[in-house]
């Protein structure tokens, strides 16, 4: 389990972190920010000069899951983390990988009005004996507090807030504790399939009368999808399809009802797993239709109509690239194949084009 402890600079995660490894037994206190540290040894200055913050490199936010689970391998019990994290394609990243792990959360947000959260950072002295060091950190703190006004609104939707304004350190983590045994918050974490190897997986593609694409918010992962999953043992993909639109969208669609689209060949790559998947289009969506979609909670936080020229900014590329190549096929007669997000040539020579 993992106690995560968020919040800005001056809200009191480190000193509060301290005295709940007191109160949890068996706990054991990880600062991912050693993990910044250690990238910042090892990354080459050009690839540091090309980032504003350490958490902007894609290998610390790998990193930290995998220290994570590896220190709970060594030391079974309670992780308590004190991290900030304000931008929510982030923590859907970390998180979603704790959670692929079967790793659980407990995500706090430590609050305090700005006055009082600027006046401890202005009383902090980070560096005793080094005065531009601890004015330089001061600064950085002060600076980045509208990051955290930013991000109050997904915070506060998604973690429990503990106000500490009146509270000693010691009264925030006997909070905390407290919080974690009830598991009041504990993430609604979508766990990842536990199968090995390659998947076979059946999204559905349903439109509104601009022809605009719906797709959905998934929780805790950092990119939109299609609605789908991957496909059951024994279960028909065109199954699958429906079954997944009736849970993740409540929405009733036929098998028969479904057309076949794309076929994309995903290859396997280090977090995630490769094998077939198939894009099927499931119709049009009435606005009566729309307005009697819900969605699971503990999955899906939102869904949007979107066009193509939307969809790059919310889909990663190849699954962009599939939804294109699926739009294609559904002006046509014939689906398309794909391997990684490509048309591929079926059965044709090299150097041919087909007809």
């Amino acid at each position: 389990m993992i106690v995560w402890v968020n919040g800005t600079f001056g809200a009191g995660k480190s000193s509060a972190c301290r005295e709940l490894v007191e109160l949890l037994p068996g706990s054991t206190l990880f600062d991912p920010e050693e993990v910044g540290y250690a990238l910042k040894q090892w990354l080459p200055a050009r690839r540091l000069a090309e980032v504003a913050d350490f958490q902007d490199l894609p290998s610390w936010r790998r990193l930290v899951p995998e220290v994570a689970a590896a220190m709970l391998d060594e030391a079974p019990g309670t992780l308590v983390v004190p991290m900030t994290l304000l931008r929510e394609a982030y923590r859907d990243e970390i998180f979603g990988a704790l959670a692929a792990r079967g790793i659980s959360v407990h995500h706090f947000v430590l609050d305090a009005e700005e006055t009082i959260l600027r006046s401890r950072i202005t009383a902090c002295e980070e560096y005793p004996g080094n005065p531009e060091a601890s004015a330089r950190t001061r600064r950085w703190r002060l600076d980045h507090l509208p990051d955290y006004r930013a991000a109050q609104e997904w915070l506060h939707r998604d973690a429990h807030v503990v106000d500490t304004a009146d509270l000693t350190p010691r009264q925030v983590a006997e909070a905390l504790a407290a919080l974690v045994k009830d598991g009041t918050a504990r993430c609604p974490i979508v766990r990842s399939s536990t199968a090995r190897g390659d998947t076979v997986a059946a999204a559905v593609l349903l439109f509104d009368e601009q022809d605009r694409v719906l797709l959905v918010d998934p929780v805790y992962k950092p990119a939109w999808e299609f609605p789908g999953g991957v496909v059951e043992l024994g279960e028909a993909p065109t199954d699958a399809g429906v079954r997944e639109v009736a849970e993740e969208l409540g929405l009733e669609l036929e098998p028969a009802a479904l057309r076949l689209l794309a076929v994309d060949w995903e290859p396997a790559t280090d977090d995630r797993r490769g094998g077939l998947r198939l894009v099927y289009d499931g119709g049009r969506l009435t606005p009566g239709r729309r307005a009697a979609l819900r969605l699971p909670p503990d999955e899906l936080r939102a869904w949007r109509l979107v066009s193509a020229a939307e969809a790059a900014d919310l889909l990663p590329p190849n699954r962009h690239r599939r939804l294109l190549a699926a739009l294609a096929a559904r002006s046509g007669d014939a689906p398309q194949y794909l391997e990684a997000g490509q048309p591929a040539a079926l059965g044709l020579p090299a150097g041919s084009t087909a007809g």
